[in-house]
């Protein structure tokens, strides 16, 4: 295969190193070997929307329009106003799109095609900062070093002193102990938790780092650290790829290789101190002490207009520029800049196969299984100890509505007809607030929707390790916990059953309950991405489980096509479970009357029998799995590529 070298590529960044004085020759020996190159070859990305806002009809809408080019060891910018495609591209050669847009066309590392581990071993650090906000800098460093540096290669006092390097590095010592920060915490500074964003992507050593706008959200000066920052990092032997949208001069000095975009095309590809050059070539000039970078924004919108004669280059195809709505685009693909590039890439993809996949296609852990769960269980466990509003919230409404319900059926007696129906009223007051009361779980997965994807497409952890870690750390201990809270404050305020075996069979179909309740809302949270439309969409089949549960309507006297819904209905296995658990055994007696709980069961058509009680602990146990089960499956399914 063809190789191109740096020295025959006029657009190339060579990494500089700053000698010591007179010491030229041992310096040039100490500079670190240059980073990966990463070319692009005809890359045309597509995305598919609504003809309308009611259509049905979905029409392919092209991002990219067979851009190409190469970026080598250094800071390379990916310049534009905003929609022009820059984080589009940054986001295809990084592998974070959807490889079903990707139409046509090439991206290569060292002359490689990019699969699935080589973008694991590259690092992309995203716009807004996706970071644990409960756990301190330290913590956050320490959990990508657990999970991304192999136990057989690292021990963990090398995993710790690398996690102390990086500090050291990025400068983040006086905030190591300090907490990211969350809406109730406060935390590190903007910077401080970019930098932090950025430590855990070097973590690996990646000498490919990618990062979409490092910039956004940061003041000046804030903005001019991290840029000095990556710089730094580039002439360490690392390639930077950064889509940026209107930087300072003191930023825009710093960049080796700049790609200016507009409408999806690439419009400028070279070295960033002939930028200007170019487009005073074209026509356009640069004002004295204008920003470089607002000078192309200015150009690409079209607020300056080229001279006559320069505007039109040689060899103008009136029919091209006819066909192309991007003029400064023609001209770019016209230039002597861009015919190089082409020349350069056709020699690196030549004797390329573009259906060639690599024999390891699929994504790798560094960690085994176990391990991965066993940390990312304790990050949960740390997550709630250190935010516990939701936690404490829910503990102080179970203990509130646990004593509400005792004091409105407070010593429920055996005489008619307070006995049965008060018990009754009780039992499915219980059911309600064991399913209503769960509400929150819906919140689980989506606040954390960015950091799972921004984790799991980064290989940190698989999928499965995620929702089990949730499912153990948080779903068992934090909503079983307050059930027999709850269950033991009412249950001997209303005098039920003072059977042991009673009272604990009571919890259990409680639990119950409460699992099968918070498992509907992690299949909801888990297919929504967000709150508005998981409490719509959790609201909906509780209300029609409540009324189907065979409290509130007669359901042998319901139509036969809606009669069937009882049979997923939470609120009708548990209130018959907690309906036979009590009445089952008890008299209950008037002035003339004498009637026993299995006559009111029968009545309801309620088997009373050991099997008829247990097989609606199993219901609710299936409906608890079914739930788990699609909540795991629309996690896998969530799109990681948005």
């Amino acid at each position: 295969m063809m190789t191109i070298s740096q020295e025959d590529m006029t657009m190339d960044v060579v990494v500089e190193c700053e000698p010591p004085p007179g010491d030229s020759e041992s310096s040039a020996l100490s500079c670190q070997a240059p980073g990966p190159s990463l070319s692009f070859h005809n890359v045309r990305y597509c995305i598919k929307e609504r003809a309308g806002m009611f259509s049905r009809k979905w029409v392919e809408k092209e991002i990219l329009k067979n851009v190409s080019g190469i970026m080598n060891s250094g800071m390379n910018a990916i310049l534009g106003p905003t929609g022009s495609g820059k984080t589009s591209l940054l986001d295809v050669i990084a592998g974070r799109k959807d490889p079903q847009g990707l139409k046509s066309g090439q991206v290569l590392v060292d002359n490689a095609l990019v699969t699935s581990s080589l973008r694991l071993s590259s690092a992309y650090v995203v716009q807004n900062d996706v970071i644990m906000g409960t756990l301190t800098v330290r913590e956050n460093l320490a959990f990508s070093a657990n999970l991304r540096l192999s136990p057989a290669k690292y021990t963990p006092s090398d995993k710790a002193t690398k996690v102390e390097s990086v500090i050291q590095e990025l400068g983040l010592t006086d905030c190591a102990d300090t907490k990211i920060g969350t809406e109730f915490l406060r935390g590190v500074s903007g910077g401080e938790r970019k930098r932090c964003s950025i430590g855990m992507e070097l973590i690996t050593s990646p000498s490919l780092l990618f990062l979409d706008e490092p910039t956004t959200g940061l003041d000046a000066n804030t903005a001019n650290a991290i840029i000095a920052l990556l710089h730094k990092l580039s002439r360490n032997g690392k390639t930077i790829i950064f889509s940026i949208h209107q930087p300072r001069y003191s930023i825009f000095r710093q960049f080796d290789h700049l790609t200016l975009m507009n409408k999806g095309e690439i419009i400028y590809a070279g070295s960033a101190d002939k930028a200007i050059s170019y487009f005073e070539g074209l026509g356009y000039r640069c004002e004295p002490f204008n920003n470089p970078a607002d000078f192309f924004l200015d150009v690409i919108n079209e607020t300056f207009i080229p001279q006559a004669d320069s505007a039109k280059p040689e060899n103008m195809n009136g029919v091209e520029l006819m066909a192309s709505e991007n003029a400064l685009a023609v001209k770019y693909r016209q230039s002597p800049q861009c015919r190089r590039v082409i020349e350069q890439l056709q020699g690196l993809t030549e004797g390329l196969n573009p259906e060639s996949k690599s024999a390891s296609d699929e994504a790798c852990y560094v960690t085994p299984f176990y391990y991965q769960l066993m940390l990312l269980s304790a990050r949960t466990v740390k997550n709630i100890l250190r935010n516990p509003q939701t936690s404490y919230a829910q503990l102080f409404l179970n203990i509130f509505f646990g004593i509400l319900v005792g004091l409105i059926y407070y010593q429920i007696p055996h005489t008619l007809p307070e006995a049965l129906q008060n018990r009754t009223g009780a039992f499915f007051f219980l059911v309600i607030n064991m399913v209503f009361g769960n509400l929150s779980a819906v919140e689980l997965f989506i606040s954390e929707r960015v950091l799972f994807i921004h984790e799991n497409s980064s290989g940190y952890y698989r999928t499965s390790v995620y929702f089990l870690s949730k499912v153990f750390a948080d779903l068992l201990p934090n909503r079983i916990l307050p059930v027999f809270i709850f269950s033991a404050i009412p249950y001997f305020m209303m005098a039920l059953k003072p059977e042991v075996e009673a009272f604990f069979l009571f919890c259990f179909t409680m639990s119950l309950i409460s699992l099968s309740a918070v498992s509907l809302a992690f299949l909801v949270s888990a297919s929504v991405g967000s709150f508005a439309m998981a409490n719509i969409l959790i609201a909906l089949p509780y209300v029609f489980m409540m009324v189907f549960g065979g409290f509130l309507v007669n359901l042998n006297s319901m139509l036969s096509w809606m009669s069937w819904l009882k049979w997923i209905s939470i609120f009708r296995y548990g209130f018959n479970a907690l309906a036979i658990n009590e009445l089952k055994g008890l008299v209950f007696t008037s002035n003339y009357t004498r009637m026993t709980g299995e006559m009111y069961l029968d009545h309801q058509e309620i088997d009373y029998s050991s099997w008829g009680f247990w097989q609606n602990q199993v219901a609710l146990g299936g409906i608890m799995c079914v739930c788990l089960v699609m909540a795991y499956i629309q996690l896998r399914r969530i799109n990681r590529w948005k």
